[in-house]
């Protein structure tokens, strides 16, 4: 049986890459925060349906002796590192924390990876922000990185750190790097779960209006259990190399908001307010990504957007109504 270690294992990706390996016979260990058993209905939701299948371990992962301790442990044949300080900030605040969290944390697993047990396979979450200020559209494996934001630099900081220790170490490390994906578990601070959620609580008579930035900002969206499927697909390959997780589809948040209030039988119109302090500029150069080396190997998606923004308005609805 194999093992793996998810780290991020609570939140929206690493909830269903734990569902994956469990039906694939994996040995499935997850990292989470020691405050994470202190609420854990809340906390947890994600994993409330595989709690007794899969094994906790309380850890910081910017604790270098602690991620090596849990490593030598358990011994993983692969290691999914998606933990991340997720938010996105395009001003320079909070910089040493993102960098500690997304950087530092790569760091201490690579390198105990590579003096304990350098056999094992290691998947890093990448994302679009590496390339920030794109100078061509679609962007494949290969395009120039241009970073926006502290969190973006910490995600190309890895990637490089990475490809060095798969260069010069010989270690089987990937990165995928993985464009917007989302699902019924996505979190509150994003805008297609803001969009879902107000949209709803607007047509049960709760609230009254929907405040949000640009609505011509456009995003390439993706279904998170697809994703996470390229995830283990990538790490099952002869062969370690990095690859783009996205769809090469762009939809724009005017679309998404026309898509929920037409599903749910209101005009957007009446309920939608742009506010300047949401408000961000479009790219001139979109960020959408080229998934064909992906597809060589095998992976497709299965959902069209109207469909993963309807299953997600469809569990609002029920988790609201429970």
């Amino acid at each position: 049986m194999k093992k793996a270690i998810i780290t991020g294992i609570s939140g929206q990706d690493g909830s269903y890459l734990s569902e994956l390996l469990l039906s694939k016979g994996y040995d499935v260990y997850g990292f989470v925060r020691r405050e994470s058993f202190e609420n854990s209905s809340e906390r947890l939701k994600n994993l409330k349906n595989i709690l007794s299948e899969i094994k906790l371990v309380p850890i910081s992962i910017t604790d270098s002796l602690s991620i090596h301790k849990a490593i030598s442990k358990i011994m993983p044949d692969e290691l999914y590192h998606l933990a991340a300080q997720s938010f996105v900030s395009y001003d320079m605040t909070d910089e040493i924390n993102i960098m500690n969290i997304n950087f530092n944390s790569t760091l201490y697993i690579a390198n105990t990876i590579k003096e304990v047990i350098p056999g094992c396979r290691m998947f890093f979450a990448g994302s679009s922000e590496m390339f920030g200020n794109p100078e061509i559209s679609p962007q494949a494996e290969g395009a120039k990185f241009n970073p926006k934001s502290i969190y973006g630099i910490a995600k190309v900081s890895s990637y490089y750190l990475l490809k060095n220790y798969r260069s010069n170490c010989n270690m089987f490390f990937s990165t995928g790097i993985m464009y917007n994906h989302e699902s019924s578990r996505r979190g509150n601070q994003f805008v297609t779960k803001k969009v879902i959620s107000t949209a709803v609580k607007i047509k049960l008579g709760e609230l009254k209006k929907l405040e949000l930035g640009n609505l011509e900002a456009y995003r390439d969206w993706g279904y998170a259990p697809d994703y996470v499927n390229a995830m283990w697909m990538i790490l099952q390959q002869d062969i370690s190399e990095d690859y783009v997780i996205a769809t090469g589809k762009l939809h724009s948040v005017r679309e998404l908001v026309r898509i929920v209030f037409n599903y749910l039988r209101m005009d957007y119109k009446e309920h939608v307010l742009v506010d300047k302090k949401f408000y961000r500029p479009s790219e001139k150069i979109p960020l959408s990504g080229n998934c064909e080396k992906l597809k060589s190997i095998g992976w497709r998606h299965s959902k069209t957007f109207h469909e993963i923004i309807k299953e997600m308005i469809d569990e609002e609805i029920k988790n609201m109504k429970a």
